[in-house]
């Protein structure tokens, strides 16, 4: 499953970070930002009508990402 599309308020665990060349700026960043594999994540609220942005949390923080970025975070169950 994709972040974007995680319903808010169910935990999830990143998998990976899907890199779509050897130089991905949007990868890269999302890594940086703590995007990694094995976090805990969950998306605390959505924009309206379900569109950007999504406010995830990954421990005490948290981001707006368009649900664009958020396609490129590939997830697994928390359990």
């Amino acid at each position: 499953m994709r972040l974007d599309e995680l319903p808010a308020g169910i935990d999830a665990v990143i998998d990976h970070i899907d890199h779509r060349a050897a130089d991905d700026t949007v990868a890269q960043r999302l890594g940086e930002l703590g995007f990694v594999p094995g976090e805990p994540l969950r998306i605390v609220a959505v924009g309206p009508f379900g569109a950007d942005p999504l406010a995830v949390k990954i421990g005490f923080t948290r981001f707006a990402l368009r649900r664009s970025e958020a396609s490129r975070v590939i997830l697994r169950d928390a359990s």
